[in-house]
């Protein structure tokens, strides 16, 4: 038990104030014109990741008979290498000091949480409500694409990435 003397915030109050801290971010982030550049041209790279990602995925599960959620877990992994690579090159050119493996593996990290949603949406889409698998996945993608947008612009490619040098 946590005596009174403790100046420790209690575990719900510390991720309230993660939370509304991240949301205190966009929010300031909204009003900042380069930062809408930034979500087009993330926009734009998603757009051929999410291409790649449905057409690898059509590929596996019509033309391999492979399994709708192996299927998706395969195809995010082609899907992910494009996105990281354009994303580096173009969309967060400014933060090309940091690492390149250290920002890769933040960058697999949060697409990893957003494959969580995805996966869930296509399951609850696919098995659940009995929807087409194709489909399915393709609102499942877009469903996914705010959440890594915001994690990989305040975490992968934010401004304690750029303090970590290149080798």
């Amino acid at each position: 038990m946590d005596s009174p003397a403790s100046t420790e915030a209690p575990a719900p109050t510390r991720g309230a104030a993660l939370a509304w801290e991240v949301a205190r971010r966009v929010h300031l982030g909204s009003r900042q014109r380069e930062n809408w550049i930034q979500l087009f041209k993330f926009g734009l790279v998603g757009g051929t990741g999410y291409l790649i990602n449905i057409a690898v995925f059509a590929l596996l599960v019509k033309g391999a008979g492979v399994h709708h959620i192996v299927a998706a877990v395969l195809s995010f992994c082609v899907a992910v290498t494009n996105n990281f690579l354009l994303n580096r090159g173009w969309t967060f050119r400014d933060a090309r000091g940091g690492h390149a493996g250290f920002q890769a593996a933040r960058f697999f990290a949060v697409s990893v949480g957003a494959l969580g949603v995805n996966v869930l949406v296509l399951y609850g889409l696919a098995d659940v409500v009995n929807a087409p698998v194709v489909a399915s996945q393709a609102i499942a993608v877009a469903v996914a694409m705010p959440f890594n947008f915001i994690g990989n612009k305040l975490w992968t490619f934010g401004p304690d990435s750029e303090t970590r040098s290149s080798p």
